[in-house]
């Protein structure tokens, strides 16, 4: 089958998920969460053909760990979709109304995108927290994971598939786009009028490709090029305890820190303790001169490394003279994703807020709490670091539009 001809499909599916009732929506999702749960074992014998491939082809182990799944894993996107379901439906929900001066009532209510096309790399947990949103926000979904990842894929597809359709909505709202090459994902991103949005999750090249090319609008989630500043004001227990949750909890996110800021009013009594943490998590340090000195396992910072995006157990780390530069070091290589900040004073918390420009800013907070789960959002479709439509993590209302409902009684314009 085309991504024409899939493309099409998901419009007539995507027509009945507009009407369907929170009631229907909410009983697909938890046979979606119960299917997972009881076919574990397929989906797991797929997934372990997958990871024997990427590790015999030499992918790196940061993104053989994105693409394998466990039970505890598969349990987890089961529970994430329980939470969807206990969440309120955005269809219908009105943003604003009023009554206009000549008697119209205005009403902005959200209604959804209609068909939704996702491409992402590696994890095969999107799949599953993809489907499960946009079904519960009324959107049909066309799927277009990465082939490392194509067995787990189209077994989960199929599970998912085979619980809609038992709970009376049609199969067709979730449709996996996997061809033998990325001709598919070419028609995906020209397939103008039949997709009404695009959202890519992935690497830089991924997303850039996407945004470049497509003649789809595309809702962008960007990467993430974290930062944690410890303050003049920081507590360096809690700083400390922050540092290496943001980057040693789960390395291979988007969300996990990539760059530590030390203000130099506490280099002295902060970088030996958390330079010798991080190698006893077998982080590599990437420092800059003065980062250097204190430790001679840290392999120099070049400008580049600042930059980048490791999704490994690296991190670059400098010293910074003020709270200014921290901020300027980030609008320089930051990528508008996370930033945190470690300090008990209030006024430089508020403002490193004011100052930073990103989708999500902590205080006090690791980094790895950006994430629609976290949130209370539920699963998460992604985080955008765009600013036009959605920002942030995005939960069920970023996966609506909105209409006017206007009503009058009997009105015409003079």
């Amino acid at each position: 089958m085309s991504v024409l001809d899939a493309a099409r499909r998901a419009r007539e599916a995507a027509a009945r998920l507009a009407v369907a009732t929170r009631s229907v929506k909410d009983a697909a999702l938890h046979a979606m969460a119960e299917a997972l749960v009881r076919r574990t074992p397929e989906i797991l014998a797929a997934n372990g053909q997958d990871v024997a491939a990427a590790r015999e082809a030499g992918i790196a182990p940061s993104l053989v760990d994105r693409l394998m799944l466990t039970e505890a894993r598969i349990d987890g996107m089961a529970e994430g979709l329980r939470q969807v379901a206990a969440l309120p439906d955005p269809v219908g929900e009105v943003v604003r109304g009023t009554t206009l001066p000549n008697g119209l009532r205005l009403r902005q209510v959200r209604v959804p995108f209609g068909v939704v096309g996702i491409i992402y790399e590696a994890r095969p947990n999107v799949t599953v927290d993809a489907a499960g949103l946009c079904l519960k926000s009324g959107n049909a979904v066309l799927l277009r994971g990465s082939s490392s990842a194509r067995r787990s894929n189209l077994a989960l597809v199929e599970v998912l598939r085979d619980a809609v359709a038992t709970a009376g909505l049609p199969a067709d709202a979730v449709q996996l786009v996997s061809g033998p090459n990325r001709d598919d994902v070419k028609e995906l991103m020209r397939a103008r009028g039949l997709v009404d949005v695009l959202i890519p999750r992935g690497g830089a090249d991924l997303i850039r490709s996407v945004v470049e090319n497509s003649t789809v609008p595309v809702i962008e989630t960007g990467t993430g090029n974290c930062h944690v500043y410890v303050d003049a004001a920081a507590d360096l227990d809690m700083a400390l305890s922050i540092v290496l949750n943001a980057k040693t909890q789960r390395p291979s996110v988007c969300n996990a820190a990539e760059t530590l800021l030390v203000h130099q009013a506490v280099a002295e009594a902060f970088l030996p303790r958390v330079l010798a943490a991080l190698r006893d998590a077998g982080v590599t340090v990437h420092g800059d001169s003065t980062v250097a000195s204190y430790d001679d396992a840290v392999v120099p910072a070049t400008e580049e490394d600042f930059a980048t995006e490791y999704l490994s157990l690296d991190i670059s780390v400098a010293v910074v003279p003020s709270l200014d530069a921290a901020v300027e070091h980030i609008r320089r290589y930051g990528s508008g994703h996370t930033e945190a900040i470690v300090t008990d004073s209030v006024s430089a918390a508020e403002e490193f807020v004011a100052r930073v420009d990103a989708a999500a800013v902590m205080v006090n907070a690791s980094t790895r709490f950006t994430d629609g789960g976290e949130f209370g959002f539920g699963a998460e479709i992604g985080i955008s670091t765009q600013k036009l439509h959605a920002r942030g993590p995005m939960g069920l209302p970023e996966l609506t539009s909105t209409k006017y409902v206007v009503t009058g009684d009997g009105h015409i314009r003079g």
